[in-house]
């Protein structure tokens, strides 16, 4: 980003956000960065009302337009017992509207409320996390039906807003990103049978992540990316 901007980052505790915002907090090319999460009370992803309170208090506190939102939250397993199911046997309701609520619905509201914040005129991008399971194309071995399932909602979401963000925002990009096997809290459990060189420290994965940022343009719009650039098919 060439322009002097504000940078948002929410999961911004968490293992790859902390390190996101890190990151930019570092660049003469972004004058704020302002880092929302669960953890300071700022914002809860699954909270609507959380949500647009923080939009309204970045509005008024931002020192330049804002550039960048990055979303960096999700869930796949939690402390209530949710675990990526084996087969159709563990599905379970509560489970699957707890994975929409934070994976797909949240991150939605999210562009709700700051998407209306990128300037009209110059490049921003909004890009969110997202993960290759949730490709319906590239779907070869099942399960994790709400893991699955829920990013597959946030691609389509993402897909749709930049649709409409380009008739409102023209030189604004709305993006999905996979950001590999990250060593966090998140995928630990599952991190085991991944080759060491594919299995990335938060530091390593952000800065891969603001790479691609940094080289996305208008065509990229609506795209979904892997950690290296490379497009997955939705």
């Amino acid at each position: 980003m060439a322009d002097i901007t504000d940078a948002v980052v929410i999961g911004a505790s968490g293992g790859i956000g902390s390190k996101i915002a890190s990151r930019l907090s570092t660049r003469p090319d972004i004058a704020r960065v302002h880092r929302l999460s669960r953890r300071s009370g700022e914002i809860d992803i699954a909270d609507a009302g959380s949500i647009a309170a923080a939009a309204e208090r970045v509005a008024g506190e931002a020192q330049a337009p804002i550039g960048l939102v990055f979303v960096a939250t999700g869930l796949l397993h939690g402390p209530d017992g949710i675990q990526p199911e084996k087969d159709w046997r563990s599905l379970d309701a509560t489970a699957l509207a707890r994975y929409f609520a934070v994976n797909a619905i949240g991150p939605a509201m999210v562009a709700r409320h700051f998407m209306p914040l990128l300037p009209r005129q110059g490049r921003s991008v909004f890009a969110v996390l997202s993960a290759r399971v949730g490709s319906i194309g590239d779907n070869r071995l099942g399960g994790w039906y709400g893991y699955r399932a829920s990013k597959a909602a946030l691609n389509q979401f993402i897909r749709t807003f930049s649709v409409e963000l380009a008739r409102k925002r023209p030189r604004a990009i709305c993006v999905a990103l996979h950001p590999g096997t990250v060593a966090t809290g998140l995928s630990e459990p599952f991190s085991g049978n991944v080759a060491s060189e594919r299995l990335f420290l938060p530091g390593e994965a952000a800065g891969h992540l603001l790479g691609v940022v940094d080289g996305l343009d208008i065509a990229d719009n609506g795209g979904f990316f892997a950690w290296d650039g490379s497009r997955i098919e939705y």
